[in-house]
Protein backbone atom coordinates (compact mmCIF):
# COMPACT_ATOMS: atom_id res chain seq x y z
CA UNK A 1 0.00 0.00 0.00
CA UNK A 2 1.48 3.19 -0.66
CA UNK A 3 2.58 6.08 1.40
CA UNK A 4 0.18 9.21 2.06
CA UNK A 5 2.04 12.39 1.38
CA UNK A 6 2.19 13.64 4.71
CA UNK A 7 3.92 10.00 5.55
CA UNK A 8 6.09 10.36 2.60
CA UNK A 9 7.20 13.45 3.21
CA UNK A 10 8.12 12.65 6.99
CA UNK A 11 10.17 9.54 5.83
CA UNK A 12 12.01 11.57 3.29
CA UNK A 13 12.42 14.09 6.06
CA UNK A 14 14.21 10.98 8.40
CA UNK A 15 15.86 9.79 5.49
CA UNK A 16 17.51 13.38 4.90
CA UNK A 17 18.80 13.82 8.65
CA UNK A 18 19.99 10.41 8.64
CA UNK A 19 21.98 11.18 5.79
CA UNK A 20 23.28 14.24 7.09
CA UNK A 21 23.87 13.16 10.55
CA UNK A 22 26.10 10.20 9.14
CA UNK A 23 27.63 13.11 6.80
CA UNK A 24 26.92 11.39 3.87
CA UNK A 25 25.70 15.13 2.86
CA UNK A 26 28.44 17.56 4.52
CA UNK A 27 27.49 20.85 5.82
CA UNK A 28 27.99 23.56 2.92
CA UNK A 29 27.97 21.30 0.32
CA UNK A 30 25.90 21.93 -3.31
CA UNK A 31 23.49 19.16 -3.53
CA UNK A 32 20.95 18.67 -6.59
CA UNK A 33 17.40 17.30 -6.22
CA UNK A 34 18.57 14.11 -7.91
CA UNK A 35 21.39 14.14 -5.70
CA UNK A 36 19.16 13.81 -2.65
CA UNK A 37 16.61 11.45 -4.69
CA UNK A 38 19.88 9.03 -4.78
CA UNK A 39 21.13 9.18 -1.78
CA UNK A 40 18.24 9.29 0.59
CA UNK A 41 16.78 6.51 -1.66
CA UNK A 42 13.34 8.59 -1.82
CA UNK A 43 11.41 9.60 -4.89
CA UNK A 44 12.03 13.17 -6.62
CA UNK A 45 8.57 13.98 -5.91
CA UNK A 46 8.93 13.31 -2.11
CA UNK A 47 12.25 15.34 -2.11
CA UNK A 48 10.55 18.26 -4.36
CA UNK A 49 8.03 18.08 -1.21
CA UNK A 50 10.79 18.05 0.89
CA UNK A 51 12.91 21.08 0.34
CA UNK A 52 10.38 23.88 1.60
CA UNK A 53 10.38 22.65 4.95
CA UNK A 54 14.35 21.98 4.95
CA UNK A 55 14.60 25.68 4.15
CA UNK A 56 12.11 26.87 6.76
CA UNK A 57 13.85 25.04 9.23
CA UNK A 58 17.28 26.30 8.06
CA UNK A 59 18.92 23.31 7.30
CA UNK A 60 19.16 23.85 3.47
CA UNK A 61 19.32 27.13 1.70
CA UNK A 62 18.59 27.23 -2.45
CA UNK A 63 20.74 29.22 -4.29
CA UNK A 64 19.79 30.50 -8.04
CA UNK A 65 22.51 28.85 -10.54
CA UNK A 66 23.85 26.64 -8.27
CA UNK A 67 21.28 23.90 -6.29
CA UNK A 68 20.75 23.47 -2.73
CA UNK A 69 23.46 24.61 -0.41
CA UNK A 70 23.67 22.36 2.95
CA UNK A 71 23.55 24.48 6.18
CA UNK A 72 27.11 25.77 6.74
CA UNK A 73 29.04 25.52 10.13
CA UNK A 74 30.19 28.67 10.93
CA UNK A 75 30.50 31.06 13.84
CA UNK A 76 26.88 32.39 13.09
CA UNK A 77 25.14 28.65 13.12
CA UNK A 78 27.23 27.96 16.38
CA UNK A 79 26.41 31.46 17.75
CA UNK A 80 22.42 31.52 16.84
CA UNK A 81 22.36 27.46 17.66
CA UNK A 82 23.26 27.67 21.18
CA UNK A 83 21.64 30.96 21.88
CA UNK A 84 18.22 29.37 21.31
CA UNK A 85 19.40 26.33 22.73
CA UNK A 86 19.98 28.44 26.10
CA UNK A 87 16.67 29.69 25.68
CA UNK A 88 14.85 26.71 25.38
CA UNK A 89 16.20 24.82 27.76
CA UNK A 90 16.84 27.44 30.69
CA UNK A 91 13.13 27.65 31.27
CA UNK A 92 12.31 24.38 30.81
CA UNK A 93 14.89 22.92 33.17
CA UNK A 94 13.34 25.44 35.78
CA UNK A 95 9.83 23.66 34.86
CA UNK A 96 11.59 20.43 35.42
CA UNK A 97 13.35 21.01 38.60
CA UNK A 98 9.92 22.20 39.99
CA UNK A 99 7.63 19.19 38.46
CA UNK A 100 9.46 16.29 37.65
CA UNK A 101 9.11 13.23 39.97
CA UNK A 102 11.86 11.52 42.32
CA UNK A 103 11.47 8.52 40.17
CA UNK A 104 12.35 10.08 36.70
CA UNK A 105 15.18 12.10 38.31
CA UNK A 106 16.47 8.65 40.06
CA UNK A 107 16.79 7.32 36.37
CA UNK A 108 18.62 10.04 34.93
CA UNK A 109 21.26 10.25 37.82
CA UNK A 110 21.59 6.16 37.46
CA UNK A 111 22.42 6.08 33.73
CA UNK A 112 24.96 9.19 34.04
CA UNK A 113 26.77 7.50 36.75
CA UNK A 114 26.85 4.47 34.75
CA UNK A 115 28.66 6.00 31.97
CA UNK A 116 30.77 7.88 34.33
CA UNK A 117 32.37 4.35 35.98
CA UNK A 118 32.79 2.98 32.93
CA UNK A 119 34.88 5.76 31.55
CA UNK A 120 36.82 5.29 34.59
CA UNK A 121 37.12 1.70 34.13
CA UNK A 122 38.89 2.26 30.38
CA UNK A 123 35.97 1.40 28.63
CA UNK A 124 35.99 2.31 24.91
CA UNK A 125 33.59 -0.58 23.38
CA UNK A 126 30.41 1.73 22.45
CA UNK A 127 31.20 4.16 25.41
CA UNK A 128 30.90 7.50 22.88
CA UNK A 129 27.73 6.50 21.53
CA UNK A 130 25.98 5.65 24.87
CA UNK A 131 27.30 8.70 26.66
CA UNK A 132 25.71 10.82 23.35
CA UNK A 133 22.69 9.11 23.86
CA UNK A 134 22.35 9.61 27.45
CA UNK A 135 23.38 13.01 27.07
CA UNK A 136 20.54 13.80 24.55
CA UNK A 137 18.25 11.83 26.87
CA UNK A 138 18.47 14.16 29.39
CA UNK A 139 17.85 17.57 27.43
CA UNK A 140 15.32 15.64 25.87
CA UNK A 141 13.08 14.86 29.25
CA UNK A 142 13.65 18.23 30.40
CA UNK A 143 12.37 19.95 27.15
CA UNK A 144 9.72 17.09 26.41
CA UNK A 145 8.10 17.07 29.94
CA UNK A 146 6.37 20.52 28.63
CA UNK A 147 3.97 18.50 26.64
CA UNK A 148 4.33 21.32 24.08
CA UNK A 149 4.84 19.85 20.46
CA UNK A 150 6.03 23.43 19.29
CA UNK A 151 9.13 23.60 21.49
CA UNK A 152 9.96 19.87 21.33
CA UNK A 153 9.79 20.16 17.17
CA UNK A 154 11.87 23.31 17.45
CA UNK A 155 14.30 21.62 20.13
CA UNK A 156 14.88 18.78 17.46
CA UNK A 157 15.74 20.76 14.56
CA UNK A 158 18.05 22.86 16.83
CA UNK A 159 19.67 19.61 18.00
CA UNK A 160 20.27 18.37 14.57
CA UNK A 161 22.12 21.78 13.78
CA UNK A 162 24.09 20.96 17.05
CA UNK A 163 25.04 18.02 16.15
CA UNK A 164 26.38 18.97 12.83
CA UNK A 165 28.19 21.58 15.12
CA UNK A 166 29.66 19.04 17.13
CA UNK A 167 30.49 16.37 14.28
CA UNK A 168 32.55 19.60 12.87
CA UNK A 169 33.68 20.76 15.94
CA UNK A 170 32.99 19.51 19.30
CA UNK A 171 32.13 15.97 18.68
CA UNK A 172 31.93 13.85 22.56
CA UNK A 173 35.11 12.69 22.35
CA UNK A 174 36.25 9.75 24.96
CA UNK A 175 38.19 12.39 26.94
CA UNK A 176 35.20 15.11 27.28
CA UNK A 177 32.83 12.40 28.29
CA UNK A 178 33.39 12.26 32.22
CA UNK A 179 33.41 16.22 32.12
CA UNK A 180 30.23 16.47 30.26
CA UNK A 181 28.34 13.88 32.65
CA UNK A 182 29.35 15.62 35.91
CA UNK A 183 28.13 18.82 34.31
CA UNK A 184 25.15 17.13 33.50
CA UNK A 185 25.04 15.57 37.00
CA UNK A 186 25.49 18.79 38.48
CA UNK A 187 21.75 20.05 36.92
CA UNK A 188 20.40 16.60 38.08
CA UNK A 189 21.62 17.50 42.06
CA UNK A 190 19.73 21.06 41.79
CA UNK A 191 16.91 19.64 40.50
CA UNK A 192 16.82 16.66 43.13
CA UNK A 193 16.71 19.29 45.46
CA UNK A 194 14.04 21.33 43.44
CA UNK A 195 16.37 24.28 43.26
CA UNK A 196 15.17 25.41 39.74
CA UNK A 197 16.97 29.05 39.96
CA UNK A 198 20.32 26.47 40.59
CA UNK A 199 19.20 24.11 38.11
CA UNK A 200 19.16 26.62 35.76
CA UNK A 201 22.84 27.90 36.39
CA UNK A 202 24.18 24.60 36.23
CA UNK A 203 22.73 23.85 32.79
CA UNK A 204 23.45 27.14 31.42
CA UNK A 205 26.94 26.54 32.54
CA UNK A 206 27.29 23.54 30.52
CA UNK A 207 25.61 25.01 27.56
CA UNK A 208 28.12 27.66 27.15
CA UNK A 209 31.14 25.67 27.84
CA UNK A 210 29.77 23.37 24.93
CA UNK A 211 29.62 26.58 23.18
CA UNK A 212 32.93 27.43 23.78
CA UNK A 213 34.91 24.22 23.09
CA UNK A 214 32.46 24.55 19.46
CA UNK A 215 34.03 28.01 19.30
CA UNK A 216 37.81 27.25 20.14
CA UNK A 217 37.88 24.03 17.83
CA UNK A 218 36.58 26.05 14.72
Amino acid sequence: MALNPVKLRDKAYDSFTERLLARDIKPGQFVSQRELVEMTGMTLGAIRELIPRLEAEGLVTTVPQRGMQIAHVDLNLIRNAYQFRLFLESQATALFAVNRSDGAIARLRAAHEGIIRRAEAGERESLIADAEATDRNLHEAIIDHLENDIVSKAFRVNWIKIKLIRQNETKLYAELVIPVMRDHLKVIEAIERRDAEGAVAAMTAHINASRARAIDMG
